[in-house]
This record gives structure tokens, C-alpha cells and sequence, in this order.
């Protein structure tokens, strides 16, 4: 993992990351806390289409939002 090319955190679920939402999540917000994380450190919210524009509203407004992708594009968390 490099500054030029940040690996999003794997997934568990395609669940929609919104409070109390359980529609399955089409899109990933990649996010990142400069305070907290490292450059190339990037986490991942869910969204679902109806949760998307809010959620990515949230962590823009704050300055943390990396990028939008398709939910199908990010890797999902190896089995134990």
C-alpha cells in the first residue's frame, strides 16, 4: 500500500451503513480521518441508492470523503 494507490478496508455485509437502514448497499464511500488515519488508510461506509447523497453529504461536509464506488468493486473480508 502506497500514498499513490489507498486499498479501501474489506467489507463484511453489503448492508447500507445509514442508522437503522437494511437495503443492500450498491455504492462504497471511502472515507478517511486525517486526524485519526494515515494517508493512505481509506474506510468504507455503505450506501444504498435512497442513502447515498446523505451519507456522502456528512463525510464531505467534514472533509473526509475520499471517493464513491460501486459496492460490487471493493474486496470483501476473507473467511476465518
Amino acid at each position: 500500500m502506497s500514498l499513490f494507490n489507498p486499498v479501501p478496508d474489506a467489507v463484511d455485509e453489503l448492508i447500507c451503513s445509514s442508522r437503522g437502514c437494511r437495503s443492500d448497499a450498491m455504492w462504497g464511500l471511502l472515507w478517511n480521518n486525517p486526524k485519526l488515519h494515515t494517508p493512505q488508510r481509506r474506510k468504507v461506509w455503505l450506501a444504498c441508492d435512497e442513502h447515498r447523497e446523505h451519507l456522502s453529504q456528512f463525510l464531505g461536509t467534514r472533509g473526509f470523503l475520499q471517493d464513491v464506488v460501486p459496492a460490487a468493486e471493493l474486496d470483501p473480508v476473507p473467511p476465518s
